[in-house]
C-alpha cells in the first residue's frame, strides 16, 4: 500500500536544515518551500559549492540538497543563509534511501549527481549509486522532460553511468546547458586545478 506524504518542517533553529517527520513516508515538496515551484534536488551535495551557487541563478526554482554528512550539510546551511536563499533547503539522509522510498511519482524537474563515490575496487562496485536500479527510480520521480545531470572524473564509472541510461528505453540523451557546466562543485575545483577533466552526461525523461 502506498504510504501517505509526510512534510518535512524546518530543525528548531533557524536554518536551512529540514528535519523528516517519518522515514517512512514519502515527502510534501510544496510543503518544504515557502513558495511552490519547480523542484531540483542534488544527490550528495557536499560543501553545497554547486548547489548555492546554482539556486543563486534560478530563484523560480526549489533546491533541495541531500547529503548524510551533517557537516558538510552545516555549510550547506551557513551558506544559503548568508546568501539570503529562500528556495534552498537540505536533508541529512543517503541519497539512494532517499530517492526510492521519500520522493513522491513525478515530483523532480531535475536531478543533479556529480561526483559520487566511484567505488573503484571491483568487488565494490555494486555500491556504486548510478546503476539499473537508479535509472528506473529516477524515472520515477521525474517528471515527463525532467533531466537526469551527471558528472564524474573516474572513466569507468562515467562508462557505467552511460551505459545504465542507454539501456532504459524511458531515457534519452540530453545536452548539458553551457551555463550548468558553468557552475562548479567543491570536488571539480579541485579537480580543474589537477588538470582532470570533468565527464559529463544528461538524459531527459520521455515525455
Amino acid at each position: 500500500m502506498q504510504q501517505e506524504m509526510t512534510a518535512a518542517k524546518p530543525a528548531a533553529e533557524p536554518n536551512l536544515i529540514l528535519k523528516l517527520n517519518s522515514i517512512v513516508e514519502r515527502l510534501d515538496p510544496i510543503r518544504l518551500f515557502p513558495n511552490s515551484q519547480p523542484l531540483e534536488v542534488e544527490l550528495g551535495s557536499g560543501d553545497g559549492s554547486f548547489l548555492i551557487n546554482y539556486a543563486r541563478l534560478h530563484p523560480e526554482h526549489n533546491f533541495l540538497g541531500v547529503e548524510r554528512l551533517l557537516g558538510r550539510l552545516r555549510k550547506v546551511d551557513r551558506k544559503g543563509r548568508r546568501a539570503g536563499l529562500m528556495n534552498l533547503r537540505g536533508l541529512r539522509i543517503e541519497s539512494a534511501y532517499f530517492l526510492e522510498y521519500l520522493l513522491p511519482t513525478a515530483s523532480v524537474n531535475a536531478l543533479h549527481i556529480y561526483f559520487p563515490d566511484p567505488w573503484p575496487k571491483r568487488k565494490h562496485r555494486k555500491n556504486r549509486l548510478i546503476n539499473e536500479r537508479f535509472t528506473e527510480l529516477a524515472r520515477q520521480v521525474l517528471i515527463p522532460g525532467g533531466v537526469v545531470y551527471l558528472r564524474t572524473d573516474d572513466r569507468d564509472y562515467f562508462e557505467q553511468m552511460i551505459t545504465v541510461f542507454a539501456a532504459n528505453a524511458a531515457f534519452r540523451p540530453v545536452e548539458t546547458p553551457d551555463e550548468l557546466s558553468a557552475v562548479v562543485t567543491d570536488f571539480e575545483r579541485t579537480f580543474h586545478s589537477r588538470g582532470v577533466n570533468t565527464l559529463r552526461a544528461a538524459y531527459s525523461r520521455a515525455e
